[in-house]
């Protein structure tokens, strides 16, 4: 499979986030053409403000694999990862992160304020590459918008 493939994957998990009365955003973690973890945004009704699906995604990967070294990983997120799910994801040397929707497309209080993820990164001891596939935007922002309807 391909970075598409995958990153569709984690839009329908997003799918899955609302569905669970969660926030519209999905994540999962590849390992060698396998999903090694999965994640969905249900903080809200876990009581938890940091269980965002990618931080699950991140959590159960390194359960499964039974190491906090995810260097040969890449993370794939329905949004554009938030501050702490950056983080995470630099913490467990994730290298590559490929995203759907940029955090721009939405209210920045989804992000905790309006910063440049961008600039951060580049600030960060180890950077990781950020890849947004546009053609696939749309389909992540609909969730959202829809999840939006229901506020």
């Amino acid at each position: 499979m391909d970075d598409k493939q995958f990153l569709l994957k984690a839009i329908i998990k997003a799918e899955e986030s609302v569905a669970q009365g969660g926030f519209p955003a999905g994540a999962i973690v590849v390992k060698n053409g396998k999903i090694v973890g999965e994640g969905i945004s249900i903080g809200n009704k876990l009581n938890d403000p940091t269980s965002h699906g990618e931080m699950a995604a991140i959590q159960e990967a390194c359960k499964n694999l039974k190491t906090s070294d995810l260097s040969d990983s890449v993370l794939y997120a329905s949004m554009q990862p938030c501050l702490m799910c950056l983080g995470a994801s630099m913490w467990s040397a994730i290298p590559k992160i490929v995203f759907a929707c940029p955090k721009e497309k939405v209210s920045a209080d989804y992000y905790g304020g309006d910063y440049q993820s961008s600039a951060i990164n580049s600030e960060l001891t180890h950077p990781i590459e950020l890849v947004h596939l546009a053609e696939l935007e749309d389909k992540s922002l609909a969730i959202v918008r829809e999840w939006e309807k229901s506020l």
